[in-house]
């Protein structure tokens, strides 16, 4: 089973699911989730990822993401996920016929709460650069009803838990400064 509309409308105003929360972006079975204003950018140097601000950048004029170019990016929208509700990110279809893609790994558990889902994202282009802006309608995320909570919490056994900003693994990945 998959939430409906009204049930996603009815959680993020109860301050759960979503926040902040735009009830635009609500769609029949999904809600429509924007970019931040940060990303991770690989080097070529090192494997560790810089940090930048996108914050400066518009629809009109966009931070160009390179043919081939890897990022992290992070949602606007942060998360609080209830005991007995998942969920799984789906680029917009849109976004996928521009040339953009996005790592098969935006599964929001459980219990997952207070972060920004970060988005691993590739310019699949050739010849010319995507757009990345603030604000940019990305994707998508559609919400799992379990049938009754987990016995492992995530807020126990995640790693991603209050995390504000655009997050690299915790296993491998370094910032820079």
């Amino acid at each position: 089973m998959i939430l409906h509309d009204a049930e996603i409308r009815r959680l993020c105003e109860e301050n759960a699911l979503v926040q902040p929360y735009d009830e635009s972006l609500v769609n029949p079975a999904s809600i429509d989730l924007r970019l931040s204003d940060e990303l991770l950018v690989e080097q070529r140097h090192t494997k560790a990822m810089r940090k930048i601000s996108i914050a400066g950048y518009t629809a009109k004029h966009p931070y160009g993401l390179a043919p081939k170019q890897f990022v992290l990016a992070a949602t606007l929208e942060v998360f609080k996920m209830p005991p007995t509700i998942c969920g799984v990110f789906v680029l917009k279809s849109s976004r996928a016929r521009e040339g953009y893609e996005h790592a098969h790994a935006g599964f929001a558990d459980c219990g997952w709460t207070g972060s920004r889902l970060t988005l691993e994202l590739v310019n699949n282009r050739q010849y010319h650069p995507i757009p990345l802006y603030p604000g940019l309608l990305i994707g998508q995320m559609v919400f799992l009803p379990m049938e009754c909570a987990p016995t492992l919490d995530y807020g126990v056994v995640g790693h991603y838990n209050n995390q504000p900003h655009v997050m690299p693994s915790w296993l491998s990945l370094p910032l820079s400064a």
